[in-house]
């Protein structure tokens, strides 16, 4: 009998400290931005609308963390509407066929005080190459006005369009190859 329940007590041990926590991204406290430079002389800048973000971690720190983003690229939003149409069509983002970006990280490697690299398989325009990625753990509280769990995250990389045959008529001299992209927002503990 003592063996029974020392074996349930290291299996409730072992359950509770390898339990993954999966925390959602908010919607109305999350942004994904990305910036190209036009004409090696300006930064435009553009943002997807609808996306899915997960993370889950069995670590407090987020040092064993995976990371999962679903973008829905027919959400693009430059503010010039004309642009928008035009980067959704064939020439770039072909929206009718890949409508959607998805990045799905592989490993993370903890280096600094909430601070990762963390690398992945980034997918759109039907390719997926590895990208590797900034990430900031700003910290996580609970919510003032509920019972939430949040936590603060800021990602950033920078990727080259042509990995991706994404606008191939478009010299560098009218777009940079170089397109930044930055997530900065608030997970929710679930």
């Amino acid at each position: 009998m003592k063996q029974l329940l020392s074996l349930l007590f290291v299996a409730f041990l072992s359950a509770t400290t390898f339990a993954q926590t999966t925390w959602k991204a908010d919607p109305a406290h999350t942004q994904v931005y990305f910036g190209i430079t036009h004409l090696t002389i300006s930064e435009i800048e553009g943002k997807f609308n609808e996306f899915e973000g997960s993370i889950t971690a069995s670590e407090e720190d987020f040092s064993d963390a995976q990371y999962n983003m679903v973008i829905q690229i027919p959400s693009i939003d430059t503010g010039v509407e004309m642009r928008d149409d035009h980067l959704k069509n064939p020439d770039f983002f072909d929206v009718e066929k890949h409508p959607e970006m998805t990045f799905k990280s592989t490993s993370s490697r903890k280096t600094g005080d909430g601070k990762y690299e963390v690398t992945g398989d980034l997918t759109f325009h039907g390719i997926t190459k590895p990208v590797t990625l900034e990430v900031t753990h700003r910290g996580t509280i609970e919510h003032p006005q509920n019972d939430d769990i949040i936590s603060g995250f800021s990602i950033s990389g920078n990727v080259k369009r042509s990995d991706y045959n994404l606008g191939p008529d478009f010299p560098e001299a009218v777009l940079s190859d170089n397109v930044v992209i930055d997530v900065d927002g608030e997970f929710i503990k679930q």
